[in-house]
């Protein structure tokens, strides 16, 4: 995929930007503060209708202004636009209206890293929930109607749980919610262990290449499903869900271990081992979309170089400038100097805020 126009109104701190790319690299470069993420981050919500950052919509609206609008023209005569008021939010696919934003979800496959991401590394299971989830639904409608169906059981039984009186629950509904759970909890179990099994390998070879071979990893991922019966699981737990008003077990407590050396990279990696493994995992992402789209996403690097070593950091821009692998990709530095010094000056166009 490669965007050829971009156009702001109202976005962040933007009150209009407008640029056109005509090259594989494109770097925006300033100071802290300037607008950098900005930018990154509206090309990112054209591709998923939503911030990167998990920010309200109403909370992207610049400053004393009641709408921000965001247009893009991308190759093949794609232009895609979104309209954006405090009480409506219009995508249009070459001027006409989605019914749903889901039926654009995919359609302009895209991968962003961003300093924020090290959450996926420190933070909780939810994060690394989003991450699978997030990789399963740009290559697979099912995946994502049925993660869907899923989390609205999900919730009803919660609501169910919320709703008992003295230990005592409707069982017949509550069995009802147990069986759909089941169903399509297997389902997502095993599509996200056979993700797994396929994502780590392309994971561990890009690792490799950035951190020049010098560590091992792995991904664990724990599942309470892993030799069970989700509705065994949920009989056996009603007792503690009724206590604590909702369901503690099933594919939404999911996780991934990330693993450096036989150590948690959580608890005990390095600011570049887990930089570099942010970065494994986000190529290894763009890779595993790419395979399965047959479209090369677009690739965002907020803060290319932010706690990377010299040595990563030159082993991470020989893997971006590999010709085979990407189509187009951003970056943002705060260093013009840093980043003339790695590129040849007609590879990339660097744009200063």
């Amino acid at each position: 995929m490669f965007l050829q126009r971009l156009s702001l109104f109202n976005f962040k701190n933007h009150a209009q930007f407008e640029f056109r790319f005509d090259r594989k690299f494109i770097c925006l470069v300033g100071n802290n503060g300037v607008g950098k993420t900005n930018i990154l981050d509206a090309i990112y919500y054209l591709s998923v209708t939503k911030s990167h950052f998990n920010y309200l919509d109403a909370q992207l609206i610049k400053h004393g202004e009641d709408y921000f609008r965001l247009e893009a023209d991308y190759q093949n005569k794609l232009e895609i636009i979104c309209k954006y008021t405090k009480n409506k939010k219009v995508f249009e696919k070459n001027r006409s209206a989605y019914a749903k934003l889901s039926e654009h979800f995919g359609s302009i496959p895209i991968v962003m890293a961003s300093p924020n991401d090290i959450l996926l590394i420190i933070g909780g299971s939810e994060e690394r929930r989003k991450f699978i989830d997030y990789t399963l639904s740009s290559i697979d409608t099912t995946y994502m109607e049925t993660l869907s169906a899923y989390n609205s059981f999900l919730e009803q039984r919660n609501a169910l749980l919320r709703q008992s009186n003295d230990g005592r629950v409707d069982d017949g509904l509550l069995s009802i919610y147990n069986e759909k759970l089941h169903a399509l909890g297997h389902i997502i179990f095993e599509r996200r262990k056979a993700f797994m099994a396929e994502f780590e390998i392309e994971f561990t070879k890009i690792y490799q290449i950035i951190s020049d071979d010098k560590e091992e990893v792995r991904l664990d991922y724990d599942s309470d499903l892993e030799g069970a019966s989700l509705n065994q699981l949920l009989r056996e737990s009603k007792g503690k869900d009724l206590a604590l008003q909702r369901t503690t077990v099933g594919i939404h407590k999911d996780n991934i271990q990330f693993i450096t050396n036989d150590f948690s990279t959580k608890k005990f990696g390095s600011q570049g081992q887990q930089k570099s493994f942010l970065y494994a995992l986000r190529i290894a992402q763009h890779q595993i979309i790419k395979k399965y789209v047959g479209t090369s996403p677009i690739l965002i690097i907020d803060d290319l170089f932010d706690k990377l070593d010299w040595m990563r950091g030159k082993n991470l821009l020989a893997l971006l400038k590999n010709p085979t692998l990407f189509s187009q990709i951003f970056i943002s530095d705060i260093h013009k100097e840093r980043i003339m010094e790695e590129f040849d000056e007609g590879e990339i166009t660097v744009i200063e805020l």
